[in-house]
């Protein structure tokens, strides 16, 4: 009897420490299974590295990675240690509602296998701006794509225009124009990109087109990865799911700021919100691309990226094209002694420059968006509700760079420097 109890004794406690042993477990396979994903680096964050999320390792299946974050926060675990982990989630959860399949997204592939992922990101750019007034960065962006979308279609289709002779014989057209009436002098002050083009016009590759519409379409994939998930979190959790961004150090208190002006409900932060949101893209998230690309191979890079601003005509009403935003202005002496200017149909500065790009947005784009969300809201809606294959099939510039360039040859003015008769 004595020896059954004992026998029992020792098996109840052999079972306590067996079932202790199941708990302690559970916790310990979990911490196993969370930590393969802790301090690991976004080493895909620009996606000129290859195609996917922020890291090969990360599962795309968004439920287990709601799930492994919910683990790490359980646990006590630092934001900064599970950042990858809080970004692949918000991520995919962005390219889902967006209709994008991430783990295939590779920019590289070109612009026809990319033009339903341009086509889905815009459409969902324009979505979050129809359904929240305060996104106007989303709305302006949506609509800003269209232009670029537009023009890679048709350049991708082009294939060598840029070899065409067409076009560098344009620019030396507009070189001796300028040379015959303003002098030798004059040439040095056209833009270098327009001397570019006249330079490197008849040895630009179909390879090199290839490398810069490459760019470009990294370029769009680091917006949509930088700043889609943080709208995505936003229009889901608020300003709180935006503080864990902030608190894993994917981005810093004046992005956080920005949001809480967003979120604000004045007009005026509303604004300022999206202002910096926008210069997050264009010197954070794009800079270095544009940069890389304006050097691609001297002046190859800087022809083609002077043209891609020379050839622009934005879709947000009231905005003038690059090209009409600090024309070509080339100050001489006339015949007479007079001192004159003679201005051209082309921009005098490049869409690849950040401070000349900056200067163009705050000027033109920034403050006429917001004056449509704010004053003409029914017309602005009516363009967003139009099917995206339309808004982008209507801004492509049907590869007419080489007559675009010509013109400035028949279309410059002369005028008294001192604005005078």
């Amino acid at each position: 009897m004595r020896l059954s109890r004992l026998t029992r004794g020792v098996s109840l406690a052999l079972a306590a420490l067996f079932g202790l042993g199941l708990v302690a477990t559970a916790p310990a396979l979990a911490t196993d299974e969370v930590d393969r994903y802790l301090d690991l680096p976004l080493v895909n964050r620009n996606a000129a590295q290859g195609p996917g999320g922020v890291h090969p390792e990360m599962p795309y299946d968004q439920a287990e990675l709601g799930r492994l974050l919910d683990q790490a926060r359980a646990r006590g675990v630092a934001p900064t240690r599970y950042a990858a982990l809080l970004y692949q989630y918000w991520l995919v959860d962005a390219t889902r509602q967006a209709g994008i399949d991430l783990r295939s997204w590779d920019p590289r592939a070109g612009v026809q296998a990319n033009r339903d992922n341009l086509i889905r990101s815009y459409r969902y750019y324009e979505d979050l701006q129809l359904a929240h007034r305060e996104l106007q960065w989303a709305g302006m962006g949506g609509q800003v794509g269209a232009d670029f979308g537009g023009g890679l279609i048709d350049f991708e289709m082009a294939g060598n225009v840029y070899g065409a002779p067409g076009l560098a014989e344009a620019a030396h057209t507009v070189i001796g124009t300028v040379e015959q009436v303003a002098g030798p002098q004059a040439v040095a002050l056209l833009p270098s990109g327009l001397r570019a083009i006249a330079e490197a016009g008849p040895h630009i590759t179909p390879e090199d087109l290839r490398y810069i519409i490459g760019m470009i379409l990294v370029m769009q994939k680091n917006i949509f990865s930088d700043l889609m998930p943080m709208h995505d979190a936003y229009v889901t959790g608020g300003l709180p799911a935006l503080e864990e961004f902030q608190a894993a150090g994917l981005f810093g208190a004046d992005i956080m700021n920005a949001w809480r002006d967003v979120a604000s409900g004045d007009g005026a932060r509303i604004a300022a919100g999206n202002a910096a949101l926008l210069r997050r893209e264009q010197q954070w998230a794009i800079g270095q691309q544009w940069d890389e690309t304006r050097s691609y191979k001297g002046s190859v890079g800087e022809a083609i990226t002077y043209l891609s601003g020379a050839a622009g005509s934005p879709s947000v009403a009231g905005v003038r094209p690059p090209r009409e935003f600090h024309p070509v202005r080339i100050p001489f002496t006339g015949s007479d002694g007079r001192a004159m200017v003679m201005t051209l149909p082309l921009p005098d500065w490049n869409w690849s420059v950040l401070d000349a790009r900056w200067d163009y947005i705050t000027t033109e784009l920034l403050p006429k968006y917001r004056f449509q969300v704010e004053n003409n809201w029914p017309a602005l809606e009516a363009v967003m509700r139009t099917p995206y294959e339309i808004q982008l099939e209507s801004k492509r510039p049907l590869l007419n760079l080489p007559q675009l360039v010509a013109s400035a040859a028949q279309e410059f003015t002369i005028t008294p420097a001192d604005g005078g008769n």
